[in-house]
């Protein structure tokens, strides 16, 4: 199961500061991590603190941003349950949001912005707000709405993005090439053991295979809008593709012996990148992709490019 932290800077980030400065909110942090969904009243009881002190604390908890509340309907009226929003918290005193280094470019993908598909159902797309278009219906996927997507899904075939080539347009040669999204497998409902083999190509060259280990759902992830149903997926696993002078990695760990020089970046003004899964692959388990909004990372796709220094 993939982590979610947050690196707090103490010199900016005085609201997390706040937040976690009382022995009580971090005790109820501890408490939400372990009963995740678990409501006001509940709260109180396993903390041995009244209720109206835990309401106090969680307005302080919300307002940084480390827990997440949503109302649900209970036997008599509705309830507020409460979630953590990150697993853990590091306290850091160096530099937390550092500028690129000049030899590093980065570019993020807004999920709806894809420029090719073909796509087989079950399949979708929606929004922050709601679904977009038809529920699997695969033609739904070239509505011009789905430049709001936050998420979608497919069972086999593929979406494609065109990024531009910055590098080329400054004049640089590349020398490595990052991709980090986060993706899960699909399955109707959610099922944490359903592989599914994720292919990644870049300008028509196939870097190499993931096996995605399954589709979550056990507790909703921390960006998924309370609308979206419990049994849909939740949130995936923020994976990063390195493609350098070794060979391809994810997160560090190789897979192929494809390198930067095999996939011509220097040679054209966009990088093409195809996100596949093959209907006659080993484990055809369909993708989630997950963007701004939703599961457990607020990002789109990144493509992050270094170049020679």
């Amino acid at each position: 199961m993939s982590s979610n932290f947050l690196v707090i800077d103490p010199e900016k980030d005085l609201a997390a500061i706040k937040g976690i400065s009382s022995l009580a909110r971090v005790k109820l942090l501890k408490e939400l991590s372990k009963r995740p969904g678990i409501n006001v009243n509940d709260l109180a009881q396993v903390s041995d603190l009244p209720q109206s002190s835990v309401s106090a604390h969680l307005q302080v908890l919300e307002k940084a941003g480390l827990i997440r509340t949503e109302m649900q309907k209970a036997r008599k009226g509705n309830q507020k349950i409460c979630f953590a929003v990150y697993d853990e918290l590091v306290v850091t005193f160096h530099p937390t949001t550092q500028a690129l280094s000049s030899d590093v470019i980065e570019v993020s993908m807004p999920l709806g912005l894809y420029t090719n598909n073909n796509v087989t159902g079950p399949c979708g797309i929606c929004s922050v707000e709601g679904v977009l278009g038809l529920l699997d219906v695969p033609e739904t996927f070239m509505d011009p709405e789905r430049m709001k997507a936050s998420l979608l899904w497919f069972t086999s075939g593929f979406v494609e993005y065109q990024f531009p080539n910055n590098a080329k347009l400054r004049g640089d040669r590349i020398e490595q090439l990052e991709i980090v999204m986060e993706v899960s497998s699909e399955v109707p409902g959610t099922l944490a053991n359903w592989p599914s083999d994720i292919v990644l190509s870049i300008n028509g060259r196939e870097i190499g295979v993931w096996t995605s280990p399954g589709d979550f759902g056990d507790r909703r992830g921390t960006y998924t809008p309370a609308w979206w149903k419990l049994k849909g997926s939740q949130y995936g696993m923020l994976k990063t593709w390195t493609v350098g002078p070794g060979g391809t990695f994810v997160d560090g760990h190789k897979i192929s012996d494809v390198q930067a020089k095999d996939l011509d970046l220097d040679d054209h003004r966009s990088i093409r990148l195809r996100v596949e899964v093959k209907a006659e692959g080993k484990h055809p388990g369909g993708i989630n992709i997950f963007g701004r909004g939703f599961g457990n990372y607020d990002q789109d796709i990144i493509l992050r490019l270094k170049t020679a220094g």
